[in-house]
């Protein structure tokens, strides 16, 4: 047994397909599935059901793929000490982060992050919050920073900030609009937009609402905005209502600030976190990225840190 065999068997697992591991691992079929076969003779047990599409772990197989996971993260965690002692922080950092966070969040810590460890590479990827966590349980990811808690077995999550929600009135003659602190049952649910399924922001706005007990008005028009840009451009056409996050809210144009309105204490607010999946190696980059943050936003804490606050969940 060896080192490679392991990571043959994660690339499987993780293909589900002997010729697509294969070539993630940089040799041929025939030399990956003779390297599993050997393995599979030395323990005297099948570790895939070779007989079914996609390739599928065998019960015992599946736990000793989990159990080669780990042993390659953990000979991951011992180069990455030995090389920080000796280099430094450097190295790549696979990153996953919500859309709806995306492009609010980077551009507050990216550059001082840049300017203070240029030796990190940042491989940044905007993904559902589904997509993060089977790449982060897939190890194609090293962090996820999206909206917490998750309740998922496995994963670890460090929070960062909380970030209120407000809503969103487009429409002059609303009585919302009239109002300095508004309640949820204030909402007219018949103008409520929403972004199109998948996204978590999404199902944290219907439970604001407590849309999944009751029925909302049908617009005459449906649009499955995939962002909170063009989410607002609907809203503003159709003279709606949407509920949006404090950090897509603070450089809005004057004119749509004019259209924002806060919730009534308790204020309803979205868990930001770092999360990586169990035994994550690359501790002391995690430290410095979760710092980094945390340090660009200390000009938006009187934004971001509301004393009355309930945290919405997905």
């Amino acid at each position: 047994m060896n080192i490679q065999q392991l990571e043959y068997l994660v690339a499987v697992d993780t293909h589900r397909h002997f010729a697509r591991a294969a070539q993630s691992c940089f040799v041929t079929q025939a030399t990956l599935s003779m390297m599993i076969k050997k393995l599979e003779d030395e323990l005297d047990l099948t570790v895939f059901d070779r007989s079914k599409q996609p390739v599928t772990p065998t019960d015992t197989g599946a736990q000793l793929i989990e159990q080669a996971r780990i042993i390659l993260k953990e000979i991951a965690r011992f180069k990455e000490m030995a090389q920080q002692s000796v280099h430094g922080l450097h190295g790549d950092l696979r990153i996953g982060i919500i859309p709806t966070l995306a492009p609010y969040l980077l551009p507050h810590f990216l550059p001082p992050f840049l300017a203070s460890y240029p030796d990190i590479k940042l491989i940044i990827s905007e993904l559902t919050t589904d997509q993060i966590t089977e790449k982060l349980a897939k190890d194609q990811l090293d962090v996820g920073i999206l909206a917490t808690p998750l309740h998922k077995e496995g994963f670890q999550e460090l929070s960062l900030f909380y970030e209120p929600f407000s809503v969103y009135v487009a429409n002059p003659e609303s009585q919302a609009l009239k109002k300095k602190y508004l309640l949820p049952e204030d909402l007219d649910l018949d103008h409520l937009w929403l972004l199109e399924e998948g996204h978590c922001l999404r199902t944290q706005i219907m439970n604001i609402c407590e849309l999944q007990k009751q029925q909302s008005g049908k617009h005459a028009m449906e649009f499955g905005a995939g962002s909170i840009e063009s989410l607002l451009k609907i809203v503003d056409i159709n003279q709606g209502i949407t509920i949006i996050p404090e950090l897509a809210a603070i450089d809005l144009p004057p004119r749509q600030k004019e259209c924002l309105r806060s919730f009534k204490a308790p204020v309803p607010v979205r868990e930001i976190s770092l999360v990586t999946y169990r035994h994550y190696v690359k501790k002391r980059v995690l430290e410095v990225l979760e710092q980094s943050i945390k340090n660009s936003l200390k000009p938006l804490e009187s934004h971001l840190q509301k004393k009355d606050k309930a945290i919405i969940e997905l």
